[in-house]
């Protein structure tokens, strides 16, 4: 059984059929990395409730998604039934104690928990290409914003920021391009319109202040258990895109954030990213390598990360390599990719005498698992067939007036929900388009001509043309000047043709004299 050092996962089965050998999980391998993988159906929430659960007893924070609503029972105690009950038997867990965890709900869309915000900076350009399936050419531009943002002091911190980022960048297209390189107005409009796809979808809610601190995300109860905090997903993955570059994001805050701490007691940390298919489908090769390069080094800084997917050919080689402790439900066989991935999870395992690793992966029941974990010096156990063991919490989701009930009561209540939009980018482009067209205004007021006639208004001879020259004669305009409607206002009001030409005369030469 588990104890202070270790997670209790379940009982490995026998021979004989009798389940008697424990299986647990070392914390002090608990950065080393891990896969929850299986079809649906076979048990892989329950499996990552059960060490979500191992884990905040022991003093480690968890962050985890929830996709379906079921992990949200991990807050309430669970109750005795009777498959829960039979499994504890079957596998000696005695006593089986049910128990409430300490858990915070979050939501993207600020609905089914505490909203989360990352401001346009922090996620940075390469992730928000990814988030909108940028092209290399739009990318180049999204990078360019980025440089022109730092250097003129403009905050990116919401939607609109960098918006009206583009909008000037598209203005100043002649002069950025001199500088940067080619920048086209079709390929700011490509990446504006983008952006009002992203606005449409919710990630409004998700750029802005406060950002999520992630200290919030590591918090220790009064007790010493890891605070757990659940995303609620169920929503967000309609938009599987944000989900994924979300979480790759807060991979990314936690490495650049967290000291090094080496190979700690526990994990300081640990991260379960479910559904982590959405990860890497369709990603460019840059990206890929950033998610190897901070899962490989993010276990200096004691955080553990865990995949949990369906299928283990989901993860590339390069990070599947890196996974030390491992649960494999059930897989089924019945077309090529399938037996392809059987294959795979067999080969990825420490053989076991006792039984075929590629012909048991099909016959597992629900809450059966092959497992191995990491041994003393970091080695991985022999695989073995295991019952996991049932949870102490809630099995199945929480109602809608306990989640109510639990984000009141939460410690992070009222930091978070209020959205905060000071003077950024949008703010300060205003003001200066504003101020250029104040100036331009003044300029154009200061520099209009002026018109007298002799002897009204000024005809101070300061005013004169110096050396007793005649000033040149204004640029003939089609526009009325103010003396010649006054010309013609008085012509309109002389009756005769006679009057009308001695008064167009006498004007005229006026109007010639000026």
């Amino acid at each position: 059984m588990a104890d202070d050092t270790s997670i209790f996962i379940g009982a490995s089965r026998k021979p004989d059929d009798s389940y008697q050998r424990a299986e647990n999980l070392l914390l002090q391998y608990g950065n080393r990395h891990g896969l929850v993988t299986g079809a649906t159906g076979t048990g892989k929430t329950v499996t990552l409730q059960i060490l979500a659960e191992g884990f905040s007893n022991a003093g480690v924070p968890v962050f985890c998604a929830d996709i379906k609503g079921d992990l949200s029972g991990i807050a309430m105690m669970g109750t005795a039934q009777d498959f829960l009950v039979k499994r504890a038997e079957q596998i000696k867990l005695d006593p089986y104690d049910f128990q409430e965890f300490p858990v915070i709900f979050w939501d993207l869309f600020g609905e089914q928990g505490h909203p989360i915000r990352a401001t346009v900076s922090e996620m940075g350009p390469l992730l928000l290409s990814r988030l909108m399936n940028l092209s290399e050419a739009q990318e180049g531009i999204m990078n360019i914003a980025f440089r022109i943002a730092d250097e003129e002091g403009l905050l990116l911190l919401d939607l609109k920021d960098l918006q009206a980022l583009l909008a000037n960048i598209a203005e100043r297209a002649e002069e950025i391009g001199a500088r940067y390189g080619n920048v086209t107005k079709p390929s700011v409009g490509a990446i504006q319109r983008t952006l009002l796809v992203l606005e449409q979808q919710g990630a409004t809610n998700f750029f802005g202040e406060p950002a999520l601190r992630i200290a919030d995300i590591m918090r220790t109860t009064r007790d010493g258990r890891g605070a757990i905090s659940v995303l609620a997903a169920d929503k967000l993955m309609m938009n599987p895109r944000l989900y994924a570059t979300f979480l790759l994001w807060l991979m990314s805050e936690l490495f650049e954030e967290l000291p090094e701490v080496g190979d700690p007691d526990k994990p300081k940390l640990v991260f379960f990213f479910d559904e982590a298919h959405l990860l890497f489908d369709d990603a460019p090769k840059v990206l890929v390598d950033r998610v190897e390069q901070v899962v490989r080094l993010i276990r200096s800084k004691g955080v553990g990360v865990y995949f949990v997917t369906q299928n283990p050919l989901d993860i590339p080689e390069t990070v599947l390599a890196q996974l030390g402790n491992r649960v494999q439900h059930a897989l089924r066989a019945y077309t090529p990719r399938e037996q392809k991935a059987v294959r795979t999870a067999a080969e990825t395992f420490r053989p076991n005498p006792d039984f075929d690793c590629a012909t048991v992966i099909t016959q597992l029941g629900t809450g059966e698992a092959l497992v191995s974990t990491l041994e003393a010096k970091g080695v991985p156990s022999m695989v073995q067939r295991t019952l996991v063991r049932p949870p102490s919490s809630r099995l199945g989701p929480i109602t809608p007036d306990e989640r109510r009930k639990l984000i009141t009561e939460s410690p992070v209540a009222g930091q978070y929900d209020q959205t905060v939009d000071r003077d950024s980018a949008f703010e300060m482009l205003q003001k200066k388009a504003k101020d250029a067209l104040d100036a331009e205004a003044q300029q154009q007021e200061s520099g209009r001509s002026r018109w007298t006639i002799p002897g009204f208004g000024n005809d101070d001879p300061a005013h004169q043309p110096t050396g007793g020259r005649r000033a040149p004669a204004p640029r003939a305009s089609n526009r009325q000047t103010v003396a010649e409607a006054a010309i013609k206002s008085v012509v309109r009001s002389v009756g005769s043709s006679v009057g009308r030409a001695i008064v167009r005369g006498i004007l005229g030469s006026l109007a010639r004299g000026r």
